[in-house]
């Protein structure tokens, strides 16, 4: 998570959200319904719901004769890779940008599989930055709980290095301290944390689309926010987060260079990511 929010932009996010809204103005002036979503597309055979671009980059960079379109709810990227048709669905960060894209998604391109993939933070010791958890369960922070279809052979599981199999919990906050890791963990016997698969989880259950979660760790369950990327996180206006960022140059130039060294972390993730995704693909066709 703390690679995530490092990473996402925040004045692009700001853009891409005024663009959509935008686009789902002029929908409603046309056809007077509220964003709804085109039926004549192609279908296609897996739709990757990610939460961010840099997320999604691993995957992107790979597909063939790549057409990417802004969709109301999300950024789309749509062609070929491992031999099937793909959707890459870039939603937003949240529950509620997952839930309303992937909706979206099913509604526009029927897709045979979605899989809700991205970045997770680590809630248990043995889980370390790169490994890869698939989600068997998926649970919010009320308890409410969604057993995903899928069957893993746990000593093939246990041979594999950096591969987990196990419950996933969705939070509705960034969390990057290690005592509230360790919390979650108690609470809810989870193994990591992330933003958007219990949302996506349901839209699918709705829809009746096959459902697979695929997250890439982080973080692991030590790893902390530099200092000043907690100021500037608690930030809640423009001025604040321009005032941290500035105060964090004065007092601690060298603060950028860990800033670039995560952004390397992070586009190994993705790419670790994607390879782990290439060979599943293949599978859920067989």
């Amino acid at each position: 998570m703390m690679l995530r929010w490092l990473i996402t932009n925040y004045a692009r996010q700001a853009a891409r959200q005024q663009i959509q809204a935008a686009v789902v103005q002029t929908l409603q002036r046309i056809s007077g319904e509220a964003g709804a979503p085109p039926t004549d597309l192609p279908p296609c055979d897996v739709a990757f719901v990610f939460g961010t671009e840099v997320e999604a980059e691993g995957l992107a960079k790979h597909l063939e004769d790549k057409v990417t379109t802004r969709c109301p709810a999300f950024v789309e990227h749509m062609g070929r890779w491992c031999g099937r048709q793909v959707i890459i669905a870039e939603c937003g960060v949240g529950a509620e940008a997952a839930e309303r894209a992937t909706a979206d998604v099913i509604a526009m391109h029927h897709p045979a599989w979605i899989v809700s993939a991205g970045f997770s933070a680590a809630l248990a010791d043995n889980l370390r930055r790169g490994d890869i958890l698939m989600a068997d369960r998926v649970v919010d922070l009320q308890h409410h709980e969604l057993t995903i279809g899928l069957q893993l052979d746990r000593r093939a599981v246990a041979a594999t290095p950096g591969l987990h199999f196990g419950r996933l919990l969705t939070v509705d906050h960034m969390v990057n301290q290690p005592d509230q890791k360790r919390e979650l963990r108690r609470k809810y016997d989870a193994l990591a944390c992330d933003m958007e698969t219990k949302a996506v989880a349901e839209a699918c259950s709705r829809g009746k689309v096959r459902f697979l979660s695929v997250r890439v760790i982080s973080d692991a369950i030590d790893d902390r926010w530099p200092v000043e990327i907690a100021a500037l996180a608690e930030q809640k206006s423009w001025a604040g987060k321009l005032g941290a960022v500035t105060g964090a140059m004065l007092n601690r130039p060298a603060w950028v260079k860990d800033w670039f060294r995560l952004q390397e972390e992070a586009e190994k993730a993705s790419s670790r990511l994607a390879k782990f995704c290439s060979g599943v693909v293949p599978q859920l066709f067989s």
